[in-house]
């Protein structure tokens, strides 16, 4: 049973993905710093979700918290604190990490940029250093759709190049990648970077549309729909997401001997490296998104429309083909099951009832 660390597992992929480790075999040791850049509540929740119900001194890092199962524990600890970050490595001794922790959302990187340089470099490099020094068999590490930036060309492929991002997050991305190639080339680290695109589901970040949306739909409030409701995105329900993963962990990249330094392929190497897209790969509508929604919510949507926020793009599309070449698996949720699926969990959550 190999044992996987995974960090920011109080995180809405996190907490789903350490589920899905747990049912399929796996011991799973979890991270997270719990901090407050939303309802650190919901946090916990995921983690009760989870089976922890009490974290007790979880913020003593010698002491492990326990889940529901004997096979998933959890631990408070902040990964920008080098000696924490290989003090934990040194103890737990994990041969896969997938690395989840992130300072998220586009927007935010605009107001607060010295968190996404923290959390996204600092923290990555200190991973990167414990896998380094503890030869793990393989890191799978979350990117995201943000590092195609002004590329139009659809839908987005892997071995496109990635040189223009339009979000100091999406920019902190393309170099966790950079950063994650140099120690795979260095070090024979292999490493797959998870290019997300849209993830939704039950207990998601409450700064994502969906969870806006439905809040503000419930309580009869308007809408503030960007670029005036003309976006397209490539929603990913978390099941298919954490599906992905699970079937990536035991598929290492191999160094290529014919990747060709003239011709670079940006989405693999002559290191053991591979970026690899997890995505619906089937752009939706906002319009439609926000029909479908309402509609499972009983509610009728009060819109406002307002103009293209900075660091946005208009539109998101995901060519999974690796991700099927490799897994033979091809994300299956579709929108209106998805949704259907988030509202159940939604009601339940906050107590609506009809």
């Amino acid at each position: 049973m190999d044992k996987i660390l995974i960090t920011g597992m109080a995180g809405f992929i996190g907490s789903h993905l350490a589920a899905r480790c747990v049912k399929a075999g796996f011991q799973v040791v979890g991270l997270d710093n719990l901090n407050d850049y939303y309802d650190v509540n919901l946090k916990l929740d995921r983690l009760k979700f989870l089976g922890f119900s009490s974290l007790g001194d979880a913020d003593i890092v010698e002491n492990r918290s326990l889940g529901a199962s004997e096979n998933l524990a959890f631990i408070k600890t902040d990964l920008t604190s080098r000696e924490t970050t290989a003090d934990i490595f040194h103890r737990e001794k994990p041969e896969v990490v997938i690395h989840m922790a992130a300072q998220a959302g586009v927007r935010h990187s605009i107001e607060h940029p010295h968190a996404y340089i923290r959390s996204n470099i600092e923290g990555f490099l200190n991973v990167l250093e414990g896998c380094r020094h503890h030869r793990v068999k393989h890191l799978l590490f979350a990117s995201s759709s943000s590092v195609y930036g002004l590329n139009r060309k659809m839908p987005y492929s892997e071995h496109d190049h990635t040189d223009h991002p339009v979000s100091l997050y999406g920019a902190t991305k393309k170099g966790g990648e950079m950063m994650a190639h140099a120690y795979s080339r260095l070090y024979g680290i292999p490493c797959t970077g998870l290019r997300l695109f849209t993830v939704y589901g039950p207990y998601g970040r409450p700064d994502m549309s969906p969870m806006i949306f439905s809040r503000r739909i419930v309580s009869g409030q308007f809408l503030e729909v960007f670029n005036y409701g003309r976006m397209e995105r490539d929603f990913t329900y978390i099941d298919d997401v954490t599906e992905a993963i699970c079937r990536l962990i035991p598929i290492p990249p191999a160094e290529n001997p014919e990747w060709n330094g003239q011709a670079p392929d940006p989405q693999e190497s002559a290191a053991p490296y591979r970026i690899i897209n997890v995505g619906g790969g089937r752009p939706q509508k906002l319009e439609d998104f926000i029909q479908v929604l309402a509609r499972f919510l009983g509610k009728k949507a009060r819109k406002r429309g307002l103009p293209m926020q900075k660091g946005d793009v208009l539109k998101t599309y995901s060519d999974t083909s690796e991700l099927y070449a490799l897994t033979g698996f091809t994300p299956v949720v579709d929108l209106e099951e998805g949704i259907r699926r988030f509202v159940r969990w939604y009601k339940d959550y906050h107590g609506i009832r009809p």
